[in-house]
């Protein structure tokens, strides 16, 4: 505690949301395998099991509209709190005796969790805009790609610690585990986050929650198409197919998953590396261009390997690791965008709006999922994957070339 007070207090109060942020995300993420395996115990087919989790996706969307609202009304650190606490609230609904816990029950949970994790994500993202100088672009991007890619490979451990607890102690002392560790992390936040910060110093109105900024905008749609195309194949197909096709039992495809998304967290969280630094006077347009075209390339490669039966197993692999390296970079860069985007006064409503357009694209990815493969098969989800990042490209060409910080 003593080294933490020798900080700046932008530094204490980055640490203490990152680390909001990070224990909100291993319980998402056990949680997610959690319910994944215990339910396919239960006799759940995979389909069946993705269905549960159709309110999460469908709730963020509705979530991310509202909370950045309710951010810049209240301030973040409330919504942080309410989402750390409605998390807490999810957790427990599951600890009902096993003949309670119905589809629908399970559903509603999810729901909550749904919530919960996108006024998490929405506050953290937007707490980091507050904490940063506006001319420092580089600062910015750095923060942005940390927090993002620790959270993300926080989620990978998370399906490792769910898994873990299921076999360790079962599901309903998991899940309590969670839950207590949870309030602990909650009650410190309550004490320890800046009171007024992200609280907008006029009084934004309910009709602001749709963005007027045309930067936020097309970035935004660009963030619908990339995450469908991820979600196309990563929700349904791609754990359907492993189990069916290739024979994998649920350890093996739930340890490869969690090892993408691990892998995934730690090349965002190092993606300036790669990309280089950026200042206001960076071309935006062209870096997400050719990044997206890139990435376009791999689904089309993948999609038709296996359609052509060439070293199937290998190309499907090795080609997904690859699509993971990429993806992640192209995640950071736009992660990083948007907050340079959003405007200082409200910064939760631009924020909040552009994940609303990341959990639209994660609810459509989901439903397609599912209706492509048991329709077409992976190959089709891996070839629409590719046509909506072409898309994506596509829509990153219109987005400005030099970075202008709203004042």
């Amino acid at each position: 505690m003593t080294a933490l007070s020798r900080l700046s207090v932008e530094i204490r109060q980055y640490l203490i949301v990152t680390g909001n942020y990070w224990a909100f995300t291993l319980t998402d993420g056990a949680l997610r395998m959690l319910v994944v395996l215990h339910f396919y115990a239960l006799g759940y087919s995979p389909l069946e099991i993705a269905m549960l989790f159709l309110f999460y996706e469908f709730f963020g969307v509705v979530t991310n509209l509202v909370g950045g609202w309710l951010g810049a009304k209240y301030g973040l650190n409330k919504t942080m709190n309410i989402g750390l606490f409605i998390q807490i609230l999810a957790l427990s609904m599951l600890l009902v005796p096993n003949e309670n816990l119905t589809v629908m029950w399970v559903m509603a949970a999810q729901a909550l969790s749904g919530i919960a994790k996108d006024l998490n994500k929405m506050s953290a993202k937007s707490a980091i805009k507050l904490l940063v100088p506006d001319d420092a672009q580089d600062k910015l991007y750095r923060w942005v790609a940390i927090l993002t890619g620790s959270k993300n490979a926080l989620k990978g451990v998370g399906f490792f610690l769910g898994g873990a607890l299921l076999t360790l102690i079962g599901f309903k002392a998991a899940i309590l585990f969670m839950a207590l560790g949870l309030f602990a992390v909650w009650l410190f936040s309550l004490v320890a986050l800046n009171k007024e910060m992200g609280r907008a110093k006029y009084k934004p109105k309910f009709s602001q929650i749709f963005s007027k900024s045309r930067s936020v905008n097309i970035l935004s749609a660009a963030r619908l198409f990339l995450f469908s195309a991820r979600d196309i194949w990563f929700v349904v197909a791609l754990p359907v197919y492993l189990s069916t096709q290739l024979g994998w039992n649920h350890w093996y495809v739930g340890g490869f998953l969690a090892i993408w998304v691990i892998g995934y967290g730690f090349v965002q969280s190092v993606a300036p590396k790669i990309t280089g630094k950026t200042s206001s006077n960076d071309s935006t347009s062209s870096h997400a261009l050719f990044w997206a075209l890139i990435l376009s390339l791999i689904p089309a490669a993948i999609a038709i390997a296996l359609y052509a039966d060439w070293y199937p197993v290998g190309s499907l692999l090795i080609g997904l690791m690859i699509f993971g390296v990429l993806f992640a970079i192209n995640s950071a860069l736009h992660s990083y965008l948007i907050v340079s985007f959003a405007d200082a006064q409200g910064v939760s409503l631009d924020v909040g709006f552009y994940y609303m357009a990341n959990a639209m694209g994660r609810l459509i990815g989901t439903v397609l999922s599912g209706w492509l493969f048991q329709s077409y098969g992976l190959e089709m989800c891996l070839a629409i994957s590719a046509i909506f990042i072409a898309i994506v490209a596509w829509i990153s060409y219109f987005l400005p070339n030099k970075i202008t910080t709203p004042s």
